[in-house]
């Protein structure tokens, strides 16, 4: 391990061996509790900025779960770090706005690969590189989804930069900005997984998404629809990938 790596790092504030071969990165820090909350034992090993990373066991299988913050860009960060660190395996968990009509909230959906609609990967890279999810932990996700009796959708979502150009709260006619990619069948939008990809893939690391379905961002407000629990069923789908991910020697 070179020189760079043995340091703390700069925004996770970790040192190898503190973070787990998975680890899971939701945007929100709550979420992290939430993980905590989950595990059989789990104990807080940084929290800077945005970035709070609790580390512990389910079943004996090490875990790890660092917040990144909203966007490409911390993600890209987070990511950088944890990869410094050793991290072979990192999921996204988080939420989504829905664009095909087929997808009720609560579902799961889990990536194939992210339509790179944001500018802070070509920092790395063309757009020539495709931001595509490791099949080997979409496969434990979906491995994952079918072992806790979770509907999920598998496919291709849209990552962005610009939240109030693609989402519920959007203002403008964004159903016509979206309008291509609802006919490509693009399944959500939401504003980290290509950056994730990308790094990953470029370092040789390991990356896929799993996301809960809010409403269909096109619909009218229909009552306040209770996501915690499908929330939680998220996050325990991407713990359960995890334990699949050590048991087939990838971690």
């Amino acid at each position: 391990m070179d020189g760079e790596t043995l340091h703390r790092q700069h925004h996770i504030d970790c040192l190898p061996g503190e973070v787990a071969p998975t680890a899971l990165i939701p945007g929100d820090p709550g979420r992290v509790q939430v993980f905590a909350d989950l595990m059989d034992e789990a104990w807080k090993v940084a929290h800077k900025r945005e970035y709070l990373t609790y580390t512990g066991k389910k079943d004996g299988v090490p875990v790890s779960c660092t917040s990144c913050g909203i966007g490409p860009s911390p993600t890209a960060i987070g990511v950088e770090e944890l990869i410094r660190i050793g991290t072979k395996n990192i999921i996204r968990i988080g939420t989504c706005g829905v664009i095909q009509p087929d997808i009720k909230p609560g579902d799961m959906i889990i990536a194939t690969a992210a339509v790179r609609g944001e500018r802070a990967t070509e920092e790395f890279i063309s757009v020539d590189y495709p931001a595509n999810a490791d099949y080997r932990v979409v496969r434990a996700l979906i491995d994952a989804c079918d072992k806790l009796n979770l509907p999920y959708h598998l496919g291709i979502i849209r990552t962005h930069d610009a939240f109030y150009l693609e989402s519920p709260w959007a203002h403008g006619d964004y159903k016509a900005r979206l309008q291509k990619w609802i006919d490509l069948n693009v399944l959500a939008v939401e504003n980290e997984s290509s950056a994730l990809f990308v790094v990953s893939s470029m370092q040789g690391v390991r990356a896929g998404t799993i996301l809960v379905a809010g409403a269909n961002i096109f619909e009218e407000k229909q009552g306040n629809t209770d996501m915690e629990p499908h929330i939680r069923n998220m996050v325990l789908a991407g713990i359960t990938a995890a334990q699949l991910l050590q048991e087939r020697g990838l971690a």
